[in-house]
């Protein structure tokens, strides 16, 4: 029982750091330092698909990498530790919100050192540009930051609900 309410400490610290990312994702997290390279390895991994999805890659691939961790514990029938790293695919969730509310100011210092305006490419000014959509770029970010807002929100009910639950046995070895 004592390890049910350590995993329940844990799940209520995470959710009060994850849940103040939310409220204001421009702040950062250090999770930003495990995205970057992340985001970096998804424009390589997706530019054998071309330009726009190699651009479109980098975005891409910060929520998936996370989420395949969140499918790995699910198929391991480890439900607490998915819903755990569940708050990693919110907050990279909420880090591509942060780069695409940047589309239209460009204003973010991107890896090159140089913020979008100075010259350097910014992956969703690019974009939102392609599709016609930059127009729209404060209404698609704001659906952005709501998904990963509520991505947060269920791995904090999750990681609460799945604390105190027997772990469930793989039926496999039954």
């Amino acid at each position: 029982m004592q390890t049910s309410y350590l995993k329940l400490i844990f799940a209520v610290l995470l959710t009060a750091y994850f849940l103040w990312i939310a409220y204001d994702p421009m702040q950062g997290s250090f999770l930003d330092l495990v995205d970057l390279p992340i985001h970096e390895t998804g424009h390589l991994l997706f530019r054998i698909l071309g330009e726009f999805m190699g651009i479109a890659g980098g975005s891409l691939f910060q929520v998936i990498f996370p989420a395949v961790f969140v499918g790995y514990f699910v198929w391991h029938y480890k439900y607490y530790s998915a819903a755990i790293v569940l708050f990693w695919v919110g907050q990279s969730i909420l880090n591509v919100y942060v780069y695409a509310a940047d589309a239209v100011v460009m204003q973010l210092v991107l890896t090159s050192g140089f913020t979008g305006s100075e010259g350097s490419f910014h992956d969703w000014n690019y974009m939102l540009t392609s599709l016609g959509l930059i127009h729209h770029t404060k209404s698609i970010a704001g659906m952005i930051r709501l998904f990963g807002t509520l991505t947060i929100i269920a791995a904090s009910v999750l990681s609460v609900y799945f604390s105190f639950q027997p772990p469930v046995e793989d039926p496999e070895e039954l």
